[in-house]
């Protein structure tokens, strides 16, 4: 069993009888109330998608689904089709990504989920290291604490990194949390 505050993108849980797959999960606290956890889901059966508020201490059953590794191949709108060892190829659907949208490369090696051998989502490794293609020079004499400056990548992805980062350096990126994490 996980809570609603320990769900993420992509896992599948049971709500009533139906699995659903978590699209997008928005934790927030706030000074009153207690904390409660937004979730948009899809439900695997019927394709139907909803949004429901949930308590942060809401209980929930996890489903354990298979996995497969692949490579991604290519981009067909709205789908993106992977291929496994055996040249099968899978696709899933632009809306099931999730952030590995703001990652994903050709001949990218991840795994693909699959429920009732339909495949669902795609889980990236949890860090990456991609090349910086743009960012704006750091600001003299700015040295008050952590200092970041928006970067983007090869992907067209754009996020926080540190000062001292330049165009053309290669950066390691969390991808659970979408944060830099070091210079690679």
């Amino acid at each position: 069993m996980k809570t609603a505050q320990e769900v993420r993108v992509g896992n599948v849980i049971l709500v009533g009888t139906e699995p659903m797959v978590v699209l997008k999960a928005d934790y927030s606290r706030s000074g009153r109330n207690g904390s409660v956890v937004k979730m948009k889901m899809k439900n695997l059966l019927t394709d139907s998608a909803q949004e429901t508020v949930y308590r942060a201490d809401d209980k929930f059953e996890q489903i354990m689904l298979d996995r497969k590794e692949v490579t991604y191949s290519y981009f067909a709108d709205p789908m993106y089709v992977f291929m496994d060892g055996e040249y099968n190829q899978y696709e899933i659907e632009a809306e099931s990504m999730g952030d590995a949208i703001n990652y994903i490369e050709d001949g990218m090696p991840c795994e693909v989920v699959f429920y009732n051998d339909k495949a669902l989502s795609v889980e990236l490794p949890n860090t990456i290291v991609r090349e910086v293609i743009y960012t704006e020079p750091a600001v003299r004499g700015d040295t008050s604490g952590k200092v970041m400056k928006p970067a983007k990548i090869n992907t067209g992805f754009e996020l926080p990194v540190a000062a001292f980062i330049e165009i053309g350096d290669k950066i390691e990126i969390d991808t659970r949390s979408n944060e830099f994490r070091r210079r690679a």
